[in-house]
Order: C-alpha cells, then sequence, then structure tokens
C-alpha cells in the first residue's frame, strides 16, 4: 500500500482489464483493494485486481486544487466492500468493461450483489467484474426521473448468499448472461452444479459454461 500512497495527488491514466477507454483523474484516495480517482468532476471508485496499469499524465495540470474525497461517502480505512455498502441506495454508474449500467445497488451478497436499473430492472452482478464505480449525489435520479415515475422494484426471488447457489433458485427460467458483452448467452438455465451451467439457446442449441465468467445475469 505503501507503494501507492507515494501517487496520492498525482494526475493518472489508468488501463482497467476489459475497458476500451483508459480513466483519467488524480488519486485522491487508496485502499488495500481499492483506488479513488476524481476526474470530469466524479468520483470513481477502482477495485485495485483490474488495474492493468497505471501511469502519471503528465499532460496534466499539475496546478490542478483536489478536492476532498465524497463527503456523502466513509473513507476511513476504505475498502471495496465497505464502498459498495456506502453506495447502497444511491444512484450509481457502474461498469462491468464492455457495459455500462446505471441505477441501484439494492442489496449485496458474498460474491455478487444486486443493482436495479430501469432499463434491465433486477441484476445480478458479480463482484469479481465490476471495474468501477460513480456514486452519485443522493437527489440524484437515473434520465432525471422523478421518484414517482422511478419506484425501484426488486426481484420477488429469495437472495442466496453466493451467485452459485443463486443460480440453482434460477433452474426452468429464461436468463441473460453479461447483457450482450462478451461472452454473451441467452437462453433457457437447465442446470448449475459445480461452477458450470447447462443453457439451451433458442435454436436448441445445448451448452456449458463456467459461472467464472458471468459478468451479469437477469431475467428478461
Amino acid at each position: 500500500m505503501e507503494l501507492l500512497t507515494h501517487w496520492l495527488g498525482k494526475s493518472v491514466e489508468l488501463e482497467l482489464s476489459g475497458c476500451k477507454l483508459p480513466i483519467q483523474g488524480e488519486i485522491i484516495d487508496v485502499g488495500q483493494d481499492l483506488i479513488v480517482v476524481y476526474g470530469n468532476q466524479r468520483f470513481v471508485y477502482i477495485p485495485l485486481h483490474h488495474v492493468q496499469s497505471m501511469h502519471v499524465n503528465t499532460a496534466d495540470d499539475s496546478s490542478i486544487v483536489l478536492p476532498t474525497p465524497d463527503p456523502e461517502m466513509d473513507h476511513t480505512n476504505i475498502s471495496y466492500r465497505k464502498m459498495l455498502m456506502n453506495a447502497r441506495g444511491r444512484f450509481s454508474e457502474i461498469s462491468i468493461g464492455g457495459k455500462t449500467l446505471h441505477g441501484y445497488i439494492t442489496n449485496i451478497m458474498n460474491d455478487y450483489f444486486m443493482f436495479y436499473s430501469p432499463l434491465y430492472h433486477s441484476i445480478y452482478v458479480s463482484i469479481n467484474h465490476l471495474k468501477y464505480i460513480i456514486p452519485s449525489p443522493t437527489n440524484s435520479t437515473p434520465y432525471s426521473l422523478s421518484k414517482q415515475h422511478f419506484p425501484m422494484q426488486p426481484s420477488s426471488m429469495s437472495l442466496s448468499r453466493t451467485l452459485d447457489q443463486q443460480l440453482h433458485k434460477m433452474i426452468g427460467e429464461l436468463v441473460v448472461i453479461n447483457l450482450g458483452c462478451k461472452p454473451y448467452r441467452a437462453g433457457l438455465l437447465k442446470n448449475a452444479d459445480n461452477h458450470l451451467l447447462a443453457l439451451v439457446e433458442a435454436d436448441g442449441t445445448s451448452l456449458i459454461m463456467h459461472t467464472d465468467h458471468i459478468q451479469t445475469i437477469h431475467l428478461p
């Protein structure tokens, strides 16, 4: 962690696994498994295990006055899981690499969290595949919708502690995996066992997929 603290206050460019565009901004905080970057007037929370490379952005003006950390987020001994807890219930932008989603974290389990989106409704998001999250101010809502036009409608399905356990509850349901991002799959979930799932696609083709490659999953 001492290695990262020397970068506090520096303007940097980060390349993240699965993201086409780099993240640019000033490092304002670091944790054991998290880095916080301020760029484009937004606070970006990035899990360290997705950082492929980071270098000082010498093209930026080094005289920029850095802001204090987001006052609505608790930065004391900040960590990835603590950040997720702080962001719960706040309108946020999240990235899973090939897809950016807007909505709310509603529940946080062992290795996944529930994200409610006005476009996709309830989505199960793998904690390991979240590239970054940008919480918005408390009073913000997606697409400037008023509260009465955007009631959160969480899934009626009870939640298990792990994503593998949750997949068992979805057996027999039509599911969409990864929202169009590779490896995208959609079909009838026939079975789930020992980190593998069996899916039947629209044309009747059967396939096996390892659950480590599930970024998101939801019921259409």
